[in-house]
């Protein structure tokens, strides 16, 4: 669900990463506003205040060169539309409990969905190190030819 700055407890959110944890406080809502970017939480069934994980997702862009050439087949030469996984974090005490896969698989979802209404062709995300990188690697996502910590995952060829 979207995150609803009035219900959802922010401030106890902990996921040991100061910036991720720092968003969801004091930017995340804020971007909401403003259409920069969309927030999603998972909360505790007991507690729906309580969160669990987060995930952030906007519109982006992927220059075309940026994709490995099998992807890039049949595509016009210009941006290629995306949705960006700005920040994946889950809850410290509730890591390794599968949330951040489910968080994922939201926001893929989230991209399919606009595929139908809006044309996406790719999720796209800039890991924040090689270890988050071979997270999103394990379900699919592939470097981008410009850095290997910018991936993309193709939502389908039609």
């Amino acid at each position: 669900m979207r995150l609803d700055p009035r219900q959802h407890d922010r401030g106890s959110f902990c996921c040991g990463v100061e910036v991720l944890d720092a968003y969801l406080r004091q930017q995340a809502g804020q971007h909401q506003r403003e259409g920069i970017a969309t927030t999603h939480v998972l909360v505790d069934d007991i507690t729906p205040g309580s969160i669990l994980g987060y995930v952030s997702l906007a519109a982006a862009q992927l220059h075309l060169q940026d994709l490995q050439p099998p992807d890039r087949e049949r595509l016009p030469a210009y941006p290629v539309p995306a949705t960006r996984v700005g920040r994946l974090a889950v809850s410290s005490q509730h890591r390794g409990e599968g949330y951040g896969r489910l968080l994922l698989g939201h926001a893929v979802n989230s991209g399919l969905s606009l595929r139908e209404k809006l044309g996406v062709r790719v999720l796209v995300v800039d890991a924040k190190d090689e270890r988050a990188a071979m997270f999103y690697k394990a379900f699919g996502f592939q470097p981008t030819t410009a850095t290997a910590l910018t991936l993309y995952l193709p939502l389908g060829n039609g």
